[in-house]
Order: C-alpha cells, then structure tokens, then sequence
C-alpha cells in the first residue's frame, strides 16, 4: 500500500491572525530618520512572523497535519541590497531555534519555495546573484533551525526567454555558480507555460536534483500528456534524498482560467492522479496549492473519508488500497 501525506502552504484560515509574512517595504524602511530603529522594526516583525509559524505548526500538530512549507518572506528586506550589512540571524536564532525543535520532536516535514524572481537561469548576472543570495536566506533558515536543508526548497526552473533548449543549458551552466550545499538544498518543479515535465526531467537528471512532480501544472502544459510515461523516472530522481518523494496538487479555478488555482481540491482529479501511482512507491507527500490552505486540506479529507479505495491513519494521511 502506498502511504499518501497531505500538506499545505504557509497561512492557515483556521488560526485567526497568524500571518507569517508580515513584511515592511523599502520605501516604508526609508521613513525612519534612524536607520538603526528600522533595522530593530524589522526585526520585531521577522519575530511575529516566526512567532505565528510557530502556532501554525502547533495547530499542525494537533490536526494530525504533518507537512507544512513555510512561508518565504518571513523576513522583510532580508535580501535587499540596500540591507546587504544587515545581520539578522542572531536577534532570531532563539525563535529559530524553538522552530527546529518543534518540528523534529514532532517529526514534521517542512520546506520552502522562493519566490518566481528567483531565477537560476536568468541571462542577467545581478539577477543570479540576487537568486543565490535569496537561496542562502532559506539555507541559513533552516540551518539556525537546526534541520538537515536538503532538498527543503523547491523552485520552477525559471524563464524561458523564447528558447527551451538554451534556457535549459542555461541552468546548467549557470548552476556552477550555485554553492554546492545550497545545490543539495534544491528540487525543481515543471510549471504551466514554459518548462514541462521533460523539460525538468531532463534537468533534474542532469544534475542530480529531485523532481516535483505538478500534476495541476503538467494538465496545462505538456508535450506528452502522458506523464505515467516518465513516472518511473521521476521517483528515480528521488533515489538519493532522505525525504519521500512529493508532489503539487491543486485544482483549477475553471476551464476558461485553467492555470489559476482554485479554493478547493478536486477529489476525483486528485484520485485520477493516485490511482496511478498506487504502489509504485512506499510514501508520497502531497502539498496542497489551493486558496483555502488548510481549510482546503481539511475539506478534502472529508471527502476522501467517504470513500472506499482508502484506509485512514489521521487527520492528513491514508492509505490508498
């Protein structure tokens, strides 16, 4: 039998203000007249945040929701330029710290996934450096939290630039520039306009990086719409990581905005997607990309009770017999 994880990202609809994104903007940052109180401003924030992940998680734990991905913009400005100076783990590393704690005593999977800006293959220097300095914020993150960072952080492969195949080289040479600890910390996802599952198989191979497998995306742009094809290939990919494999799962808004994600999960897209991997592997962690966050996951458990095909563990998680 095949165990199947649900999770899902960054906010919950259930706790009531529990943001953990608050943020502040540069020009906001700007209008203090001392720069040392806006650096302390932005820190009192970066702890709210890491404060409301922590009752997040906590609200988790006891839904029975294992998986979780964190919020990425849990601390403002943190890699602007104009901050390059700024040091903001240490006021950080006791909440961090309570983080870390949390989630392996309740063995809890979590991991992030930076921003569309975060572009590897950008044919622009400033914007791959800017990508590697984001990259070590979530590296630092989850090392002050004191988790193994490997393969915690997925991310699309990035722009296509109107050619797939030098798009794609492009990564392969610009991923030199990528510090081997921060490469081991990375998955790569194939996404809805410009890089299908081929195109990021083809990479991941490569290079020696996990797939994410989006079927929500993959539906909207493929080549070859059978992706049971290359599912071999893709757990393959996984071979190496001391995490199951996982998977994005979301449903589209309509027919006519396909891309968009919709409130809820569909439950029968969802089970035309697991009927076919049923016992090719052990554990499959599916991440939730719906509106609703947990509300979504939530619903859908209650659907997925309903139904004969599967056995119950918890609040998250069943077998697929």
């Amino acid at each position: 039998m095949t165990l199947v994880r649900l999770g899902y990202v960054a906010m919950s609809m259930e706790l009531k203000n529990a943001s953990p994104s608050k943020t502040m903007t540069f020009s906001q940052f700007e209008t203090y007249d001392d720069r040392e109180a806006a650096i302390r401003k932005l820190e009192r924030i970066a702890l709210e945040n890491l404060h409301n992940t922590l009752r997040i998680l906590k609200h988790n734990a006891a839904t029975k929701i294992h998986f979780y991905r964190l919020s990425s913009r849990l601390i403002p400005l943190a890699n602007h330029e104009e901050l390059a100076d700024w040091n903001y783990m240490p006021p950080l590393k006791e909440a961090l710290q309570e983080i870390g704690d949390f989630v392996k005593k309740h063995q809890l999977r979590i991991d992030f996934h930076p921003d569309h800006f975060v572009l590897i293959n950008s044919m622009k220097k400033h914007v791959l450096k800017d990508a590697v300095t984001t990259l070590k914020m979530h590296y630092l993150l989850l090392k002050s939290m004191k988790l193994d960072p490997t393969h915690r952080c997925v991310m699309h492969v990035g722009g296509n630039y109107k050619d797939t195949e030098k798009s794609l080289e492009r990564f392969v040479e610009n991923w030199m520039f990528v510090p081997h600890p921060i490469q081991k910390m990375m998955m790569l996802e194939n996404d809805d306009t410009s890089f299908t599952l081929e195109d990021t198989l083809y990479l991941c191979e490569k290079l020696g990086v996990p797939l994410v497998f989006d079927y929500h995306h993959h539906l909207a742009h493929h080549i070859n719409a059978n992706w049971e094809d290359h599912w071999e290939r893709v757990i393959s990919t996984w071979s190496q990581s001391p995490l199951p494999i996982k998977m994005h799962i979301s449903s589209p808004k309509s027919e006519k905005a396909f891309r968009h994600h919709a409130d809820y999960v569909d439950v029968n897209m969802f089970f035309e997607f697991l009927k076919n991997i049923k016992g090719s592997v052990p554990q499959i962690d599916c991440m939730i990309e719906a509106k609703r966050k947990d509300e979504a996951l939530l619903q859908l458990m209650r659907e997925i009770k309903s139904r004969e095909d599967v056995e119950i563990i918890d609040g998250s998680s069943f077998y697929l017999k």
